[in-house]
């Protein structure tokens, strides 16, 4: 497999993701405190690691999820806030690129860490 490989922090669950504000009369839904401070993060690692910007093709990806503790967690809840922030990394130029995803989890490490490979699909 030729492609890119990144280590990223662990993300925030989908259930974190987002907060309801009310802003005038009206409810808004917004990105959480945490899921922006995610996406900034994802940024600065694929920047510090040299990940490709704006990749056009067709995507696969395999992701370890290495979670920060032993607590129960449903292991789609780490994709939405992953595939998101790597989108706003400008990685690719959307996540509906991804053709092919491979996600596993693996032991517990200490803060938690997903390692991501990405390339071209075939």
């Amino acid at each position: 497999m030729s492609g890119y490989r990144l280590v990223l922090p662990w993300p925030p669950s989908t259930n974190r993701l987002w907060r309801h504000v009310m802003i005038g009369k009206s409810m808004r839904t917004i990105v959480s405190r945490e899921g922006r401070n995610y996406k900034a993060a994802v940024q600065l690692a694929c920047m510090e690691q040299g990940a490709p910007k704006g990749m056009a093709e067709k995507v696969a990806m395999r992701i370890k999820l290495e979670p920060p503790d032993k607590r129960c967690r449903d292991i789609d809840n780490a994709l939405k806030a992953l595939l998101d922030s790597l989108t706003s990394a400008r990685v690719w130029q959307d996540d509906s690129q991804v053709d092919d995803l491979h996600v596993y989890r693996a032991g517990v490490v200490p803060g938690g860490r997903v390692t991501v490979e990405i390339w071209r699909a075939e």
